[in-house]
């Protein structure tokens, strides 16, 4: 028994269980309660910058992912047009709740000029903004990067609307379409009294 040690020696007496188990539990529970307000604090702030439309020299860091016309829809983009890739005007797709169609940016990185005219299931609701490039090895090249762009003009939410209520029938465009709708009734001088048809 010299080297055993006696059981009734290290335990702790009943008064401390009753005191450090509920202050334990108080420690957990405070510090689950005081992570989950974070999100909803940044959820809300994220919400009021998407109704509101930005001025020209507003900076926004976003992140970016890369597509090309080897995916579904080919060189046409959502307004009509052909995809472009220039230096002044390059397509780009994004939530058009968030970016409304016609929005121009420059990537401060590259320099280039972006114009929001395309859309994708995948950017609904995730602040990304999809760049267009000609080819897959530069959109691979791109891959996906987190980027300061800097608005030049703000799009038209109304413009967004019109292209996007025929298209109701898919689940992500009904999304932008609510949100939209949603948004033109705060702000009814820069919608004009908008309605989805």
């Amino acid at each position: 028994m010299k080297n055993s040690i006696h059981p009734t020696r290290f335990r702790v007496p009943t008064i401390m269980r009753l005191i450090l188990c509920p202050l334990f539990a108080l420690l957990l529970v405070g510090c689950a309660v005081s992570h989950e307000a974070k999100p909803r604090e940044a959820k809300s702030s994220a919400a009021v910058t998407a109704t509101r439309p930005l001025p020209p020299g507003t900076r926004l860091k976003v992140r970016t992912t890369a597509y090309t016309q080897t995916e579904p829809g080919g060189w046409a983009n959502a307004v009509g047009g052909r995809l472009r890739y220039n230096m002044t005007n390059s397509s780009a797709a994004s939530d058009w709740s968030w970016l409304p169609v016609g929005t121009r940016f420059r990537m401060l990185c590259t320099g280039r000029v972006h114009v929001i005219e395309d859309y994708g299931s995948a950017l609904v609701g995730s602040r990304t903004i999809d760049l267009f490039y000609p080819s897959r090895s530069l959109m691979r090249q791109w891959g996906m990067r987190h980027v300061e762009i800097e608005i030049l003009q703000w799009g038209s939410p109304r413009r967004s609307l019109e292209v996007l209520g025929p298209r109701r029938r898919h689940w992500h465009t009904r999304k932008m379409v609510a949100a939209l709708t949603e948004q033109s009734r705060g702000y009814p001088d820069h919608f004009h009294r908008i309605t989805a048809n």
